[in-house]
């Protein structure tokens, strides 16, 4: 049997080794604590609800609105709104340079809620529903199934609570938001690939006042609307929220530009007085 004194050794030699053991686990959970209390502070950067910055953050700013410089002319003004918006100008002459002349009126929209199309031709139903699909719609008050962009329809909503205002048809679809199928079928009734070609060489251009070609129409857009206005009442509470006459002789046929009548000079659109009514048109 060992000494007292080899036993003395012994335990003094247990004991250290647990207290080496015991110092390590401690260092180490402290150092799983600190990596925690970062990761969790990277989550969640306002643990401390006494912090009147967390209390109370700063909302998220948004780009202000496009204004372009008042000394260009009305034409270069509207050619770099829709630069902003557009990214590009379609080459002088192009079908699609034809169609930002009909319909692109829409482009001085600057309301940040608004979704403008990222092109002026929709190739396709499947391209169609492709954009359609990033589209925030809200349901005209007293239709069944009239959609439009959220700002559009919330716009609308309050010129109708100042007026009486029908749509066209009161069937809701092919007046509001159509698909490329509803686009297709209204210019099959209309006209023709014989059209259709005359207007891609701008040898024809009447027709677009009548039915936009497939893929074209701002109705695909959401921003678009064929009502019934009979008076100047009718006109003027739709001015009021944003709602103007853009397409020359579609007389049921409202565009919502977001702004107002005083502003839309601001962006190089130009009044024209047709029988009466008022349609504000691209300078292009």
């Amino acid at each position: 049997m060992p000494g007292p004194r080899k036993r003395i050794w012994r335990r003094l030699a247990l004991v250290a080794i647990a207290l080496v053991v015991a110092v390590t686990l401690v260092t180490t959970s402290e150092i799983s604590y600190q990596q925690l209390s970062r990761s969790t502070q990277a989550l969640n950067p306002c643990p401390n609800t006494s912090n009147s910055q967390c209390l109370n953050p700063k909302p998220a700013s948004l780009p202000p609105p496009f204004i372009p410089d008042q000394k260009l002319s009305e034409q270069e003004r509207f050619l770099s709104t829709v630069v902003h918006k557009l990214g590009a100008i379609p080459p002088s002459g192009t079908f699609e340079h034809i169609l930002l002349r009909a319909y692109g009126a829409v482009f001085v929209n600057q309301e940040p809620e608004v979704q403008l199309p990222p092109k002026v031709i929709f190739t396709d139903d499947q391209d169609t529903q492709k954009f359609q699909s990033t589209l925030t719609l809200e349901l005209v008050n007293g239709t069944h199934d009239c959609y439009l962009q959220k700002p559009a329809a919330e716009a609308l909503n309050k010129a109708m609570t100042l007026e009486k205002i029908s749509l066209k048809s009161g069937y809701g679809p092919g007046d509001c938001t159509r698909s490329f199928a509803t686009n297709l079928k209204f210019w099959q009734k209309y006209a023709n690939k014989r059209t259709l070609a005359r207007v891609k060489q701008g040898k024809e251009t009447r027709i677009l006042g009548l039915v936009a070609p497939p893929g074209t129409s701002q109705h695909l857009w959401g921003l678009a609307v064929d009502l019934q206005v009979f008076n100047q009442e009718q006109r003027k509470a739709l001015n009021q929220n944003g709602w103007f006459q853009t397409v020359e002789f579609d007389v049921p046929h409202w565009t919502y530009t977001g702004q107002t009548a005083e502003n839309l000079p601001k962006f190089g659109l130009e009044s024209k007085v047709v029988r009466g009514i008022t349609y504000w048109l691209t300078p292009v």
